[in-house]
């Protein structure tokens, strides 16, 4: 299985000068067109709008990609709000209910995976349903196979281009399913196939960023190791491994790390 990216990792950008950062992220923010903005008029785009939310914890490929496909009368994609952690997510898009949302899968405060959880009954809404697209850095198969489970409409990575990704956001907006080409292959594997691995209720006990603290434990890393390479402080970590001990019912990190070696985790 391929590592955990922590925030330190360099996510490709989707537009010219967006890169990664370990920069504060300020608070989100909703978009001056709000919910109830009304569409522009029809252009290059054939009349096509999409209102759209980013949710990714750095501030820098937000930017990146605003710059990229948020100039509607070309690309017909309107940014309405953005997000840099599970909380903020939940209140930008519920406050603007967009058709589309775009997904980092590793966020502050639970993930991609609890942000579609906390949102469910806006995916769920028969007349103005609100679709999500996941856009990672991560081509691991669990982080693929986490977030379709838990209500995505498909997954691309950050290698994709501008064009592509405006694209993928029309078509997950009329409902279709999307995924770069390799990833498919993991949720057919997932969802068609009779050898389909069981669901682990034990863990999806944990949050996303618990996984990660997980990993890293059962890798022998020491807490401040960790705490470097997810830009979180060394309290932080420890409060992870408690709750990743509590919810495993587990006493120590040598019995953590068998776990985890057991499950192929590590």
């Amino acid at each position: 299985m391929s590592d955990v990216n922590g925030p330190d990792e360099a996510k490709g950008p989707v537009g010219p000068g967006s890169s990664a950062d370990g920069d504060q992220v300020p608070a989100a923010t909703t978009g001056a067109g709000g919910p109830t903005q009304p569409a522009g008029p029809a252009d290059a785009t054939g009349g096509r709008r999409a209102r759209v939310v980013l949710v990714d914890d750095h501030r820098m490929f937000r930017t990146g990609v605003q710059a990229e496909i948020g100039q509607t009368e070309r690309t017909g994609v309107e940014v309405v709000g953005e997000a840099a952690d599970v909380d903020q997510a939940v209140t930008v898009i519920t406050a603007t209910r967009p058709e589309v949302v775009l997904l980092d899968v590793h966020l502050p405060g639970g993930g991609g995976v609890e942000v579609l959880r906390l949102c469910a009954p806006l995916m769920a809404d028969a007349e103005q349903p609100v679709r999500f697209l996941a856009l990672s850095v991560s081509d691991a198969a669990e982080d693929v196979i986490g977030v379709i489970r838990g209500g995505a409409r498909g997954y691309v990575t950050k290698t994709i281009t501008g064009t592509d990704l405006v694209d993928s956001i029309f078509r997950v907006q009329d409902g279709d399913a999307v995924f770069s080409p390799r990833l498919a292959g993991f949720v057919l594997d997932a969802f068609a196939s009779t050898d389909a691995p069981p669901v682990d209720e034990d863990l999806d006990r944990l949050t996303q960023r618990e996984r990660e603290v997980l990993r890293l434990i059962a890798r022998g890393y020491a807490y401040k190791e960790i705490a470097k390479q997810l830009f979180i402080s060394v309290k932080t970590v420890e409060s992870h491994v408690s709750a990743v001990l509590r919810k495993l019912q587990l006493s120590n990190r040598h019995e953590l790390t068998r776990w985890a070696t057991a499950r192929r985790l590590v």
